[in-house]
């Protein structure tokens, strides 16, 4: 088997309440590895943050692993299980990301860096990673293929029948940060070990987010279900408009950009009335910092130049109007208006 039908792809969605929920990592995390090594991993924060976004009505979220966590991967199944079992006790059911061209292109496992302060995602890491994406597109046997095939149908095989998972987003906006098509030859790769196994859980990877006509054609003809990306308020509707060709469903896995008009006031009736699924950038705000701009990661680059960086003891005063994310680490929300918005909203999701 390999991509499902339109009919079966329909079933599944229309069995499912509207999808609504966040991307997701806890705010004592700065990336996908602080957030499920072991000795990072926080139950106690997991819980009562997922809490927070249950009091809002959400019932999924999208959350990314990493290639480096199979490294130790009875150790990291054990922690996944673990965060699986919270989602799963708070009815809220993960879209799991397995690959990522964005932001930081040298992941390590370890220590991870601290939060560059004032600076949107500083710490978040790229996977495999930029050279290993680079490196495979110079040579399709390079010896990274045979461990990175292994994490992705390994762990399709173990949990690709498990009910407290929604769905597999195998490769997160391919091509970005200037990776471009380069990346082809990974996802290619990605999507013929995917179908090999064939979990009981659709696949997808994004349509609008991921960069180059290729890689966009490839993710459309072997996704299960449509997803995309829109940060801009007024490309909304034009975007599932252009999209609805595909006949078949239609999510939203990053939006929300408060400053671009990508509010939830103004996306999530659309989201609503067109029964689409949709997943906010961020809960609450953390070591990931994407309460700020995208244009603080080009502040940094100043910043380093001029040699004009803040003393230890220096406060960064949040932002006016927040970028992404809801919450404060203290639970008290970014604006109380907009959170009886979201409840409002999800008080009927059928």
């Amino acid at each position: 088997m390999s991509k499902w039908n339109k009919d079966k792809a329909k079933q599944w969605y229309e069995g499912n309440d509207w999808l609504i929920g966040c991307n997701y990592l806890p705010s004592s995390a700065i990336n996908q590895l602080e957030m499920f090594q072991s000795e990072s991993f926080d139950r106690e924060i997991n819980i009562k943050e997922l809490t927070w976004a249950k009091s809002l009505g959400f019932n999924s979220i999208r959350v990314y692993l990493h290639d480096l966590l199979w490294n130790h991967k009875s150790v990291f199944k054990n922690t996944l299980n673990e965060f699986l079992d919270i989602c799963d006790i708070l009815e809220i059911k993960p879209m799991i990301v397995l690959f990522d061209d964005c932001h930081r292109p040298y992941p390590k496992l370890g220590k991870q860096p601290k939060p560059v302060r004032g600076v949107h995602n500083s710490g978040w890491k790229q996977s495999p990673g930029m050279k290993i994406v680079h490196d495979i597109n110079e040579n399709p046997e390079h010896p990274e293929i045979p461990r990175l095939q292994n994490y992705v149908q390994e762990i399709l095989s173990d949990f690709g029948k498990d009910e407290r998972i929604l769905m597999w987003d195998l490769y997160n906006e391919p091509g970005q940060f200037g990776i471009s098509d380069k990346a082809l030859p990974l996802l290619k790769f990605v999507w013929k070990w995917a179908h090999e196994v064939r979990p009981s859980q659709p696949l997808t990877a994004c349509l609008d987010g991921a960069v180059g006509d290729d890689i966009i054609d490839l993710n459309a003809r072997n996704s299960d279900i449509i997803t995309f990306h829109t940060y801009e308020g007024e490309k909304l509707e034009e975007t599932i408009n252009r999209l609805r060709h595909h006949d078949r469903p239609l999510i939203c896995t990053e939006y929300m950009a408060r400053e671009f008009g990508s509010t939830f006031e103004f996306s999530l009736p659309i989201f609503k009335k067109h029964r689409i699924g949709c997943y906010n950038w961020g809960l609450v705000a953390g070591k990931s910092q994407t309460h700020f701009g995208w244009s603080t990661i080009l502040d940094l680059k100043k910043k380093k130049d001029e040699g004009d960086f803040l003393e230890e003891d220096e406060q960064v005063p949040e932002p006016e109007i927040w970028f992404h994310d809801i919450f404060r680490t203290d639970g008290s929300p970014f604006s109380e208006k907009e959170v009886s918005f979201i409840r409002e909203m999800t008080d009927h999701k059928k």
